[in-house]
């Protein structure tokens, strides 16, 4: 397997955000809301910081360990679970929902970016160690984004009537999507394989956490990747001060809003915090915890608390205590050593509206980086490519201009009018010089038929492009085949497709591969085209 890879700005794509854009930019607007660029200098900064934070390495190491009972991990992952207790290692963080199967392919893209970024601070930072990080936000209940994946542009989806986290969820029913998927995938040369790896995961696990934990350490073990499942009695008692802040101050609330409205000034709010931002989670439930008068409920639930009751809660079982979005970036650096976020554009935007929040609680604000992107070419589709001289940058193009392109490139005939444009325009200002000097008042009579003339050629220029095209039969579908194939349901690959039918085909030198390819801090979008 060869690709090769090919780098287009983020800008040019017109798939990412404004405010995405202008962080890759680091643009002034948006200084004030992180705390440190995104290149070797701001990790120093933050490698400073977190030795100044005092992180409880000793029961991280202890929940990771446990996790890990049954999996069968490489000596590598064993290794960076045993450096975390070590006061000089630090780790660079992603996280993502326990997807089904992964998910999309840019979860695949975010974690192949922070193994690689570590491997890159461990030779640039070498008296310290850095390990990757996938925080897996197994806490979270919208079953509708995580139950399903797309394979050949079909919507497979995972019925079940279960509610709360998804990560707590049983595996019950995945044996008949693993078994309509081996029918597709089965034939590829790695399809078997892939096919045993995720009965081995999904069959053989009690919960999806636990079959993620499983399929994730398997695809990236090699790399020493580590997998943290923070749904942890032992880990959240670290937040019990920050948690009840929120229950009985709202203090998250108070200063998150303040960010966002600051934001909202030139940027859309990714999030608007609620007065608490906290869960409850037992069993199968995870709602929203309300405040009520003088005590708290539980939404969609007879639970209800009095203030006493719930502190009583919340300090004796910790883990029934789930942060939303507002919280969980707080959890999660309060208990990893981490230096480096990386994220999507949606994450950026949130983490931007956070960093007053980790001031005020005095917890070391990380690195933040947009994750990696990239579109695979496959080799039909960069002969397609090729054959229709569609350069990388072109392909995100729409598909009519692309196709004008295509006809007015490799047409005899002349297809636009724009020499006889000028020409009219020359003989409307020697009409008008003539008109004038009879009467002024005709010049907005000149200009009038100037106007109605030029949009008549405008008009035959379209015509003659559309009878030409007709010529063109071949080409249009051959371009609407790669478009569809690279941009399917008219969106970024990466936001739709997922790892399996890639890893079917060519095995782990996928995952090779886009780590050869994976740029660090460089934030150019890769187009990698099979040779």
């Amino acid at each position: 397997m060869n690709f090769t890879a090919e780098w287009i700005s983020y800008d040019s794509t017109n798939a990412f955000s404004a405010l995405a854009i202008d962080y890759l930019h680091q643009h002034t607007s948006l200084q004030p809301f992180y705390q440190y660029t995104p290149d070797l200098q701001g990790i120093a900064g933050a490698i400073d910081a977190r030795k100044a934070f005092s992180t409880d390495r000793t029961i991280l190491v202890a929940a990771l360990k446990t996790q890990y009972e049954g999996i069968a991990a490489s000596a590598k992952v064993k290794a960076n679970i045993e450096k975390l207790a070590f006061s000089n290692t630090f780790t660079v963080c992603t996280a993502h929902q326990p997807n089904l199967f992964t998910g999309y392919l840019y979860f695949i893209y975010k974690i192949v970016h922070a193994i690689k970024l570590a491997d890159e601070l461990n030779t640039a930072f070498p008296q310290n160690h850095f390990v990757p990080v996938y925080y897996m936000g197994s806490e979270d209940n919208d079953q509708e984004e995580l139950n399903h994946i797309f394979l050949n542009n079909e919507k497979l989806v995972w019925e079940t009537r279960q509610t709360g986290a998804v990560g707590k969820m049983h595996t019950k029913g995945l044996d008949a999507l693993i078994h309509r998927i081996s029918g597709e995938l089965g034939v590829l040369e790695h399809g078997q394989q892939l096919v045993a790896l995720l009965k081995s995961c999904y069959c053989q696990s009690s919960t999806v956490q636990e079959a993620t934990l499983k399929l994730v350490n398997t695809l990236f073990e090699s790399y020493g990747l580590v997998v943290l499942i923070a749904d942890d009695a032992a880990l959240k008692k670290a937040m019990t001060g920050v948690f009840e802040d929120d229950l009985f101050r709202h203090t998250p609330a108070t200063i998150v809003t303040q960010t966002a409205q600051q934001l909202a000034a030139a940027y859309h709010a990714q999030v608007n915090p609620r007065d608490i931002n906290l869960f409850y989670m037992k069993g199968s439930t995870r709602e929203r915890i309300i405040k009520t008068g003088d005590g708290f409920t539980v939404n969609n639930t007879d639970i209800c608390f009095s203030s006493a009751a719930i502190s009583d809660e919340l300090h004796a079982h910790p883990e029934r205590f789930s942060p939303n979005v507002v919280l969980r970036g707080l959890y999660q650096e309060t208990i990893l050593p981490n230096v480096a976020f990386i994220g999507g554009g949606s994450e950026i935007a949130y983490w931007l509206e956070l960093k007053d929040m980790f001031t005020h609680y005095g917890v070391p604000y990380p690195v933040l980086l947009l994750r990696n992107s990239f579109l695979i070419a496959e080799k039909k589709m960069g002969q397609l490519m090729d054959k229709l001289n569609i350069a990388a940058e072109a392909l995100f193009k729409e598909e009519a201009l692309l196709l004008n392109n295509i006809v007015r490139s490799r047409s005899s005939l002349q297809l636009t009018l724009e020499k006889e444009t000028h020409q009219l325009a020359a003989l409307y200002k020697h009409i008008g010089t003539v008109s004038q000097r009879v009467d002024t008042t005709l010049t907005q009579h000149v200009n009038a038929l100037e106007t109605k003339a030029v949009k008549a050629l405008k008009s035959l220029e379209k015509k003659m492009l559309r009878a030409e095209k007709k010529r063109y039969t071949v080409q249009s579908v051959q371009l609407h085949t790669l478009k569809s194939a690279l941009f399917p349901r008219n969106t970024l690959q990466e936001r739709v497709e997922n790892i399996l039918p890639y890893y079917a085909r060519y095995g782990p030198s996928f995952i090779d591969m886009l780590y050869a390819h994976a740029p660090t801090f460089d934030k150019k979008f890769g187009v990698l085209r099979e040779a």
